[in-house]
């Protein structure tokens, strides 16, 4: 049994009053919530997943309540959704939006619409104060299906080791085909077109084992401690990913945004891990391509905000097999600055769009010829007070059954090379990669 029978108790009593509105219980319990979206995700048919660097760690089961929205005005409809919505103290609502305002189109990304906010129907969130089951059951619906089925639900043991057996791993496009595009973007942006453009490439992965995504996600994190972890499935689809970089988040007055821009690779052993850092740092194209995206974002804070320290030169970032350009920019809001507020300013920055946005967003429609679908859109979570987090979804893929779909971008701008460019989108690829065609 994986929850005990003294919480779903607890839990159950919370939940007899009238069912004229949303009614939520919340008790402690001693799990972890990896293990919940583990045991229960194919029982309730949606999951999600979420873990910080921090520790907050977030596991959310069904639809207690849900809201999609799409468009150029997705995130302020989704914000007075939510504004429309009363949680309980200990509960959240879990976000997820696409690259793109109007949304996937492509069929692989079928049940993932262009932006959402879920109250899932159980959560279970785990930080510094403890970890707590919240029940969420919509009015007119009765809490004992729910508290039954978590009562069946059992440990889901052991995180099985990576490794899925024979493989088969397919570029798409083409690595020629995706050069041929960074060239001609090289082009566009020497003739003064645009400063910085990013183009995505995806790899496809077809095993002959189904690959499961939380197991998948617990991989990823636990290589890359300081990443943010995440897992959506929605039916037999699930998007995971541990990604680098956090677009915004929001505590009280308080804003912080985390942009990555300027890659490289992993030395082999710690010396030349440092000069490969080393020379990241004071390389003169990934500098001016980092400032691209730290002074949109200083702009766009900058007039919701009554200070903000913006660092005057980038640090480095590390992870499993890149290392990044980094700048911490911290802020103090405004009244009445929303997290959703927020994403509609920040979103897409030039670290996943380009700039100016507007012309690099049409090259990439133009040139592009993958779905993003959620790639480079994001993931988070807000409570009740309005405080959350989103991060950019980055190191991530796409899950169903046998096969995944990979996704990497880099930026491109006029001292860009189109080989070059090629061998760090392998890099970012590689943590996913790496796990499923281990042998």
């Amino acid at each position: 049994m994986l929850f005990s029978p003294r919480a779903l108790a607890a839990a159950s009593s919370q939940l007899s009053s009238a069912d004229t509105a949303i009614r939520f219980a919340s008790v402690p319990v001693d799990v972890l919530p990896l293990d919940v979206v583990r045991a229960a995700a194919p029982v309730f048919g949606s999951a999600r997943f979420l873990s910080m660097p921090d520790g907050l760690t977030i596991a959310g089961l069904g639809t207690g309540r849900r809201f999609t929205t799409s468009g150029p005005d997705r995130f302020a409809a989704l914000g007075r959704h939510l504004a429309g919505v009363e949680l309980h103290r200990d509960a959240v609502a879990l976000l997820g939006f696409s690259f793109v305002p109007d949304g996937p189109r492509a069929p692989e990304w079928e049940g993932f619409v262009s932006a959402e906010a879920v109250v899932p129907a159980v959560s279970v969130i785990a930080d510094r104060t403890g970890t707590r089951l919240v029940v969420a059951v919509p009015p007119g619906s009765h809490p004992g299906g729910i508290i039954a089925t978590l009562r069946d639900l059992a440990d889901p043991g052991q995180v099985r080791l990576p490794g899925l057996g024979d493989h088969a791993v397919r570029a798409v496009p083409p690595g020629s085909d995706w050069c041929a595009a960074v060239d001609e973007a090289i082009g566009a942006i020497r003739d003064g077109a645009m400063a910085k453009v990013v183009l995505a490439r995806s790899a496809v992965v077809t095993t002959e084992m189904t690959i499961d995504p939380f197991e998948t996600v617990h991989h990823l994190v636990e290589r890359n401690p300081n990443a943010y972890g995440f897992g959506w499935q929605i039916g037999g689809t699930a998007f995971v990913g541990a990604s680098p970089e956090l677009l915004v988040a929001r505590r009280g007055d308080r804003v912080v945004s985390h942009p990555h821009a300027g890659s490289a690779g992993r030395g082999e052993g710690d010396e030349d891990d440092r000069a490969v850092g080393a020379a990241l740092m004071a390389s003169a194209k990934d500098r001016s391509e980092h400032a691209v995206v730290v002074d949109d974002i200083a702009a766009r804070l900058g007039d919701v905000t009554t200070e903000l320290a913006v660092p005057s030169a980038p640090s480095l970032s590390t992870n499993a097999t890149v290392q990044h350009l980094s700048t911490h920019l911290t802020g103090t809001l405004r009244p009445g600055i929303t997290l959703c507020d927020l994403i509609a300013r920040l979103h897409p920055t030039p670290a996943v769009g380009g700039m100016p946005r507007k012309d690099a967003i049409g090259f990439i429609d133009k040139l592009e010829t993958i779905d993003r679908g959620w790639y480079s859109g994001g993931v988070g979570w807000i409570d009740p007070a309005g405080d959350g987090e989103v991060v950019i979804a980055l190191r991530c893929g796409l899950l169903h059954g046998t096969e995944a779909r990979l996704y990497a971008g880099n930026g491109i701008v006029a001292d860009s090379d189109p080989e070059t460019e090629l061998v760090e989108t392998r890099w970012k690829l590689r943590p996913l990669l790496d796990l499923l065609t281990a042998t």
